[in-house]
C-alpha cells in the first residue's frame, strides 16, 4: 500500500489528475466514435492531417500531397481523426505535467522527465521527413529513461505511477502512428484502445491517491483480490472487444442473440480468427476475415461477457452487504446490467453507432468504479 506523504506532492497536483482523467474520458469515447465510424484511416499520413496542422475543410484545399496517393480527402471524416489526435496531444501535454510535478523532489526527477520529453519532441518531425529509424530509437531511449525512473522511485509521492503514465502515453502515440501508417491492422488497434484504457486508469488510481479520502474496512484484503480479478476479466473483455471491432465481427451472427446465425454452436473458425499478426501492407477497412473467423471472435466476446458478468454481479453483491460500500455497489450493479444491455442492443439493432459509441463508454465507466474502489479500499489503521 502506498502512504503518500502530502507535503511531498504539489497541492493543486489532485485537481490536475482529476482534469486529466475528465480528458481521458473524453479522447477515449470519441476515439471510439472515430473508429465506429469508420473514420480511423481518414488522415493517412501523421501527425498532420494532408499536410496540415488542423484538417482540410474543402477537398480542394489538397493539392499535389502526398496522402491523396493513399486516399481522396473526406473533409466529414477527416475532421474526426485530426481532432482526436489534438485532444489525445492536450491529455498528453496534463500527463507531461504531472510527471514534471511527482519528479520535481527526485534527483535530476525534471531533468530525466524533460530529456525524455525533448528526445520526443525530436523524433516527430525526424519522423514526418522520412528518418523513421532515427525517430524510432529516439522514443525508444526516451521509454526506457522514464521506465528506469519508475523501477528506481518509490511512489511515496506518486512519482513512479506519473512517469510510468508518461511512458504509457508516448507509446500510445506510436501505436496512434502505427493504427493510420499499418492501415487498422487489428493487433495495433486493439493495442491501442487497451493502452488508452491503461493510461485512463493511471490517471483514476493517480487522482484518488492524491485526493486521499480512503475507505477503511476489516476485510479490504480480500475485497482488493476480488477487485484486482474483475480488473484482469475486464481487461480480457475489453481486448476482446477490440479485437472484434478491429476485425468487423460484431455482426458476424447476424441481429441473432442469444444464438448465433440461428445456431447455438454455428461452424466457426477459432484459429484463423485469433491470429495476431498478418504482416504489413494489408489494408484492413472492412476486414479480411471470413465469417466463420469473425463467428469465432464473436462467440469468444460472448462467451467472456458470461463469465465478467458472474464475478462483477457476485462483487457488486458483496459491496451491497457492506454498509459503507452501498453506493458503490448499487452503482457497479447497474452499469454491469447497462453495459450488457448495450452489448444485446448493439446485435440486435445492428450495431447504430450511438450505442456501440455507449457500449465503449459503459466499459469505461465499469474500469472507473473498479480502479477507484482499488485505489480507495483500506485496511483499518492499526
Amino acid at each position: 500500500m502506498t502512504t503518500l506523504n502530502k507535503p511531498l506532492l504539489y497541492r493543486h497536483f489532485h485537481r490536475i489528475a482529476w482534469l486529466a482523467v475528465a480528458l481521458a474520458t473524453c479522447v477515449i469515447v470519441f476515439g471510439a466514435f472515430v473508429r465506429l465510424s469508420n473514420a480511423g484511416l481518414s488522415c493517412p499520413d501523421w501527425p498532420t492531417c494532408y499536410g496540415k496542422a488542423a484538417w482540410p475543410t474543402h477537398a480542394e484545399q489538397i493539392v499535389d500531397h502526398a496522402a491523396t496517393e493513399i486516399r481522396p480527402v473526406e473533409p466529414s471524416k477527416a475532421w474526426r481523426e485530426q481532432f482526436h489526435r489534438h485532444i489525445a496531444a492536450g491529455l498528453g501535454l496534463l500527463v507531461f505535467a504531472l510527471a514534471l510535478l511527482a519528479a520535481r523532489r527526485r534527483r535530476f526527477g525534471i531533468a530525466q522527465v524533460l530529456g525524455a520529453a525533448a528526445l520526443v519532441a525530436i523524433a516527430i518531425p525526424l519522423y514526418m521527413q522520412g528518418q523513421h529509424v532515427a525517430s524510432s530509437v529516439l522514443v525508444a531511449i526516451a521509454e526506457a529513461a522514464l521506465l528506469w525512473a519508475a523501477l528506481r522511485w518509490s511512489n511515496v509521492d506518486l512519482a513512479r505511477t506519473a512517469v510510468l503514465t508518461l511512458a504509457v502515453i508516448i507509446f500510445q502515440a506510436m501505436l496512434g502512428m502505427w493504427t493510420v501508417t499499418w492501415l487498422l491492422k487489428p493487433v495495433v488497434v486493439m493495442a491501442h484502445l487497451l493502452g488508452g484504457l491503461l493510461t485512463f486508469s493511471l490517471l483514476v488510481w493517480m487522482a484518488w491517491r492524491s485526493t486521499d479520502i480512503p475507505i477503511r474496512i476489516a476485510d479490504a484484503a480480500k475485497l482488493r483480490r476480488l477487485l484486482i480479478i474483475g480488473l484482469v476479466l475486464l481487461g480480457v473483455q475489453i481486448a476482446l472487444g477490440g479485437w472484434t471491432s478491429a476485425n468487423y465481427a460484431a455482426l458476424a451472427c447476424g441481429t441473432d442473440f442469444p444464438k448465433c446465425a440461428g445456431q447455438w454452436w454455428p461452424p466457426h473458425d477459432f484459429r484463423e480468427g485469433f491470429v495476431l499478426w498478418r504482416g504489413i501492407g494489408v489494408d484492413y477497412e472492412g476486414g479480411i476475415l471470413d465469417n466463420q473467423a469473425r463467428i469465432a471472435i464473436q462467440l469468444a466476446h460472448r462467451i467472456m461477457a458470461l463469465l465478467v458478468t458472474g464475478h462483477l454481479l457476485m462483487l457488486a453483491i458483496r459491496l451491497l452487504r457492506n454498509p459503507g460500500l452501498r453506493g458503490w455497489g448499487s452503482l457497479l450493479g447497474l452499469l454491469l446490467f447497462a453495459q450488457v444491455g448495450l452489448g444485446i442492443a448493439n446485435v440486435v439493432m445492428s450495431l447504430p453507432l450511438h450505442l456501440a459509441v455507449l457500449h465503449n463508454a459503459g466499459a469505461t465507466a465499469l474500469l472507473f468504479v473498479l480502479v477507484t474502489l482499488l485505489a480507495r479500499v483500506r485496511a483499518p489503521d492499526a
